[in-house]
């Protein structure tokens, strides 16, 4: 599949991401995830309402900037996003951030020229993840992070889910993994006429490849998943121990 063809989903159902998991609604977003970035990010030199603003942060695949957003307090945000339908929303949406339509694998932006990136929840859905771990060191100046966010290569495993099984005696309840270390390109239903393009790797393709392309492992971090996602999610309550989100913080070396 082309990074074309993989985009097209993202331009179709743009507002189907706008209105689910943007401005508050979501809370894995609200209670983790936003968090979780801007802890990771290098602190500012100065305070947060600094005339001067700190350096750049490169925001990939950032959909509507929500991200961007959180983040942008005191620093220079750069929102970059395929999809013409996410990038102009962002746009509209303002906050602060500037925003570009471009590609992971050839991000429009000076080599060395970035303090920090992110990618939340986007490698996921990219073709050639070496060019875009390549593009991320690229941009990234000598010691800058690295703040990558992927649904758990192991847990969130294409066919992996929660199995109450009333047959075994006694009955059993376990996580249920699918097929781990092959890749596989998968299409999934994420909601009523909502199709989504899904790149499965086991965890050790992408360290190799950040590796590869001089991006050094720091931190890594399983959270649990936070209360208010398992609030509105009874079915996985059941489940709380198995974390849906994997946190990697890369420097460049």
């Amino acid at each position: 599949m082309t990074s074309r063809e993989a985009t097209e989903p993202w331009e179709a159902h743009a507002r189907w991401w706008q209105e689910q998991f943007t401005d508050g609604v979501d809370p894995e977003y609200t209670e983790q995830i936003l968090p979780i970035i801007a802890a990771d990010l290098p602190r500012l030199a100065g305070s947060a309402t600094t005339q001067s603003p700190g350096g750049l942060v490169v925001d990939i695949g950032c959909g509507e900037g929500q991200v961007a957003r959180y983040v942008v307090a005191g620093r220079r945000v750069l929102g970059v996003d395929p999809a013409f339908a996410q990038a102009t929303v962002a746009r509209d949406r303002a906050g602060g951030p500037s925003y570009v339509q471009g590609s992971a694998g050839a991000l429009p932006i000076r080599t060395g020229s970035a303090e920090a990136a992110v990618a939340c929840l986007v490698f996921e859905h990219i073709p050639d993840v070496d060019a875009a771990l390549r593009e991320v060191a690229r941009v990234l100046r000598p010691g800058g992070t690295f703040v990558f966010l992927l649904n758990h290569p192991l847990l969130q495993t294409p066919g992996s889910g929660w199995i109450d099984d009333q047959i075994l005696d006694p009955p059993e309840q376990y996580w249920r993994i699918g097929p781990y270390l092959p890749e596989a390109e998968t299409i999934e239903q994420v909601e009523r006429g909502v199709f989504i393009t899904f790149f499965h790797r086991p965890l050790s393709r992408y360290i190799n490849a950040a590796s590869a392309a001089g991006l050094r492992l720091e931190h890594m971090r399983e959270p649990t998943p936070p209360p208010g996602f398992l609030e509105r999610a009874p079915e996985y309550e059941e489940a709380a121990t198995i974390p849906r989100l994997l946190v990697l913080r890369f420097t460049k070396g």
